[in-house]
Order: structure tokens, then sequence, then C-alpha cells
């Protein structure tokens, strides 16, 4: 297929990928049902057999976040919804919730590889890797993928902005992966420092929305930055190419939008929340969930790639909100208001400051004193991996609308 493509899976015609996906799938739900109790359970009733079309598919019972979160609570810590035992595990990751997550045998369990070809990375390429490596799979997810397929990674993670811009300069990388706004953040330190990092020339960034504003920052700067669409528990879903018209599905994945709260599709280009069936071999996910709303754009990407595309993420089904690449949950922050004693709602609003993410969580008091700021900037902390600010208001005085999180982000579509 040349340079232009990843293989000639993504040039196939639409039927042929859809036969191909139905035929696998029977086979794909048999195997979760033997090999997983939690599949077993979630799927007693179902034949795997009759399971040929998106139709039938759509009859089956959705997999939510709080049903893994229990499941795994019952038994720990998966659940019953990975196949094996521990000792094929690669690793195993903890994400917020908390949620547990396998990493299985497969050189790109992930499948982020075709994600970095078709953001113009290419085999030999040096890629700083700027996702965390701390207990979550972010940095994992990218880190496999790309030296799958044939990369070199530096492990940057997240933090020390200096040493990441020292190890540029020395390394060259061609590639920068990580957030859509720590890119940003190691150019301006760069440019404070009189640092060269014109090295990077390319960027895959996932874990938060790639605003406009921003991308357009990157190409003034040398650097063409492309997004993809990926969660911990399933890897990259959709990505960019060089088209940047949509997103589109990863080959392996079935994709359904839903309406919001419930298993039924809906029509194409209507906005609904995302859910993902995949084909992995150790993490077998059926009509899994994701939370983020999205919707179909209709017809084929102009850069030749025939799968389904994705408007892109638009917003939460859910109040779960991803904040600098982390998800943030509502149940986080109720736990931190009891802890705080006698204070009434509270609430975590998210907002851009300065093209990054950032915290403000307001809490309603009749206490008022810079102890009690600072002890609920720590506890926020705590609870969540970062850092924000803290507001005390009077009580009373926060919306009575059920919000625990309030997203004050642009929306991009």
């Amino acid at each position: 297929m040349g340079n232009e493509y990843f293989d000639e899976l993504e040039v196939r015609s639409p039927e042929e990928r859809e036969v191909d996906l139905m035929s696998r799938l029977p086979a794909q739900i048999a195997m979760a049902k033997k090999e997983a109790s939690g599949w077993a359970k979630h799927l007693a009733d179902i034949d795997p057999a009759e399971i040929t079309s998106r139709e039938a598919l759509a009859k089956l019972p959705v997999l939510r976040k709080s049903d893994l979160l229990a499941a795994q609570s019952e038994e720990p810590p998966l659940g019953g919804f990975a196949t094996g035992d521990f000792s094929s595990y690669k690793r195993i990751f903890m994400s917020p919730g908390p949620i547990w997550e396998p990493q299985g045998p497969e050189a790109d369990p992930w499948k982020s590889a075709r994600a970095f070809h078709a953001t113009g990375i290419r085999p030999g390429d040096i890629v700083h890797n700027a996702l965390s490596y701390h207990m979550t799979p972010g940095g994992f997810i990218l880190d496999q993928g790309a030296r799958a397929y044939g990369c070199v990674v530096f492990p940057a993670g997240i933090g020390n902005t200096d040493m990441q811009v020292s190890a540029i300069t020395s390394l060259r990388p061609n590639a920068y992966a990580g957030t859509p706004d720590y890119l940003k953040i190691i150019l301006d330190r760069a440019d404070e420092l009189g640092a060269d990092v014109s090295s990077l020339t390319r960027g895959l960034v996932s874990g938060g929305a790639l605003y406009p504003s921003l991308r357009e920052e990157y190409a003034k700067r040398g650097v063409k930055v492309l997004q993809a669409y990926a969660t911990a528990d399933l890897g990259i879903v959709a990505y960019e190419s060089e088209a940047m018209e949509g997103l589109i599905v990863n080959e392996d994945f079935i994709i359904e939008i839903v309406r919001p709260g419930t298993g039924e599709p809906v029509a194409e280009g209507e906005v609904g929340e995302l859910i993902v069936t995949t084909f992995s071999p150790t993490y077998p996910l059926i009509r899994f969930a994701t939370g983020d709303l999205s919707a179909v754009l209709s017809g084929a990407s102009p850069c030749g790639r025939t799968n389904m595309r994705l408007k892109g993420w638009m917003g939460r089904a859910d109040q779960r909100t991803k904040v600098k690449g982390m998800f943030v949950d509502p149940a986080q922050i109720e736990r931190l208001r009891k802890q705080a004693g006698d204070v009434g709602r509270a609430r975590l609003s998210v907002v851009r400051k300065g093209e990054q993410d950032h915290m403000i969580l307001k809490v309603e008091t009749e206490a008022a004193s810079d102890d009690f700021i600072a002890a609920l900037k720590k506890s926020l902390r705590e609870h969540t991996g970062l850092s924000g600010d803290v507001e005390l208001v009077a009580p009373d005085t926060l919306p009575n609308d059920g919000k625990v999180i309030s997203d004050e982000r642009e929306i991009s579509a």
C-alpha cells in the first residue's frame, strides 16, 4: 500500500468490512462467555450464533462503567470481564474510579500504531511520549503502538518540563505524543529558555479535545498535530488523518451511536452516546458505553480511508469528565465533600485557562479561612490526582440542578 495507508484494511469497501466484522462477532461473544465469568452472567440468555448483524447486536445489554465498578468490587480486581489469568497479562492498571484494566500479550494491544501512521509518523522516527506512565495505561497505549510500528520512544511521562525540553534538544525527536495542551507548555518553556525544539514536526494527541485555536498555534510553530480518541479500556477507537475531516474509526472496532442512557441506536448524524464492541482476545468489551457523545459523519474521508467517521468528542453523556487526560468522577467530588465536614453542595467547574484545562472547586460553607481553602485544595488533589482552585460560596447559592461536575470548556464539533 506504499506509505499512504497502514494496510489494505483501511481502503476495503464498507460492505466488505461489515461482512468481516459481523462474521467474526459470534465467535467473539462465545469466547467472552466461555472464558470470562462476568460476561457469562451479563450475556446469560444470549445465543452468540444469533448475533450476526447490527440489529441483533443492538438487542444486547449495554455494559457501563458503573457495571464494571460494581463487578470489580464484588470480584476484584477485574470483575470477571477479562479472559485468562494474571500470568498472561503484561501489566495491570488502575484508572480513576477506581477501575482496573489488564494489558494483554499482543504487540499493540490498544491498536495505536495505525493512528501514528495516519499522523505522518513513520518507522524509525523518535517519539517524545508525554502521557502519564503512572498507574493508568495512557502512556503505555501510545508507547506500545509506536514501538510495535517501529518507532523509538522516549518515555517522558508528565511534569519536569525543563527536563523534557532538555531531552528534546539532545535527542531531537521527530514527534510528540501526549495531551493536546501539554505540548504548548513544552514549546513555551523552550522559548523562555532559548532552546531549539524545532525537531518536533508532528504530534499525535489524545486525552482531551484539540481546540482549533491550539491546533492553529502549533501549525504556526511548525508542528502538525492530529488527534485520536482513546479510552483506558478500549485503546485508540478513532483517529484523524491528514484530511482532518472527522475521526476515522479504527479497524476491528464496532461502533454504535445510541440515545444516551439507553442502548437504542440513533439515526446517522444524530448526536448520541458512543458504544463500542472490540475483538480483543484479553479484554473483550461488548457494547461498552464510553459515556462520551459523538455523531457519525456521512461518507468516506477524502484521504481514501473507508471506515466510519465520527464528528469527534462532543461532550459527556454523564458528568464523568476528562481533565488533562484524566477522568474526574462525580463520586470523587462527593467523597471530598463528605470529608470536608460542615459544607453544603460542591461543584467542580472545568474551564479553559491559557489554552489549558483548569479546575475550580466551588463549595457552599459558612467557614471561610485560608487554612480551610488550603485543606480543600489538598483534598482535591488527593481525590482526583489533579490540582485546582477553590472558591467558597454562601450556603444555598449553587444551582440545585444535580450537577456535581460542570464542563464549561468550549465543545468542539
